[in-house]
């Protein structure tokens, strides 16, 4: 098997999404982080420091090609059934796909225990890596039940070939996972969090650095990341104290795997984005992440930036994507 394409999905394996499966998550560092999201503003609060994961920083740890920067993903309820979308997706027949499919709570899935055997056995090489990728997609960046690769991922997958960019639902559901998180206090995050964690430590970067790296064409963030030997022995409570004493000379505003080019800073007459998920919609301020891009930061208006959140079930919510889409 070639490990280096993702077929016709569009992705480069390699410096895309396969290192997030070996980033390993610092529960203390992480528990201590979501005390200090503003759910207001969407961002990380330390002090008077604000800093938040954007597009462009997400697009650039992904390695995301250029033709997709500028087509997001939007859901799309249209009438092909989850049935079919399995059978694009692996050429499996319908009967083998349908004996496979089960209802967890309130959304269908298939088991990883499935896709597993069909990445080690199927007759088509491009679609063992298709699927391989489509696990990375449903068990790492968008998990829900576990050992279960969920309905909603499949169909954010399903239109990666049309040349779009995952990023914007990524973003949405690290906020939403971020703001249910500290709402009810337990620290519990499931989505996306490998790249969070990579972007939390690209700005807290205080070692020699070798920017000239981002250059190169296999340079991956992610990859490093994994490689790297991080430790975990640092309590919750002793993370609380840097966070709490953080200083602006503390934190390296610009990511040193950052080369910023265009930057998505509004969306119309508006000071903040929508942003569409797989489950949610969410706001996003951009302005409040100028200063990362060596500009100067102000707090934007953030008038009916709650308005654009919400989940995608109960009434309505269909009208909404549509207008969001629009947008």
């Amino acid at each position: 098997m070639r490990p280096f394409m993702l077929g016709r999905r569009g992705y480069n394996l390699r410096g895309g999404i396969a290192w997030q499966k070996d980033i390993r998550v610092d529960k203390h560092l992480f528990r201590a982080l979501v005390q200090f999201w503003n759910s207001a503003y969407k961002c990380f609060t330390f002090g008077e420091v604000d800093l938040v994961p954007t597009k462009e920083e997400y697009i650039t740890l992904l390695r995301c090609p250029k033709i997709q920067v500028r087509k997001t993903y939007a859901r799309v309820f249209s009438n092909q059934a989850f049935v079919k979308k399995l059978m694009s997706i692996s050429r499996m027949s319908e009967p083998w796909i349908t004996a496979r499919i089960q209802q967890k709570g309130d959304s269908k899935c298939v088991p990883w225990e499935n896709l597993r055997d069909l990445i080690l056995t199927h007759p088509d090489e491009r679609k063992r890596v298709d699927i391989f990728a489509l696990s990375i997609y449903g068990l790492v960046i968008f998990p829900k039940a576990l050992r279960h690769v969920d309905e909603a991922a499949i169909n954010l997958f399903n239109r990666l070939e049309k040349g779009i960019t995952s990023v914007p639902a990524i973003l949405t559901e690290t906020f939403r996972s971020l703001s249910s998180c500290q709402k009810t206090g337990e620290g519990r995050f499931i989505r996306c969090v490998q790249l969070l964690m990579v972007w939390f430590h690209g700005h807290f970067w205080k070692v020699v650095k070798v920017s000239y790296r981002v250059f190169f064409e296999g340079y991956s963030p992610l990859k490093e990341e994994a490689a790297i030997q991080r430790r975990e022995d640092i309590l919750e409570e002793k993370w609380m104290d840097i966070f709490q004493n953080l200083k602006e000379e503390d934190i390296e505003w610009r990511a040193y795997w950052m080369v910023p080019d265009e930057i998505m800073y509004r969306c119309g007459n508006f000071d903040w984005v929508p942003l569409l998920g797989i489950w949610e919609a969410a706001g996003y301020t951009p302005l409040l992440a100028l200063r990362q891009y060596k500009s100067r930061q102000f707090v934007p208006t953030t008038y009916g930036l709650a308005q654009s959140e919400f989940s995608f079930k109960g009434t309505h919510y269909k009208k909404r994507v549509q207008e969001l889409s629009d947008a």
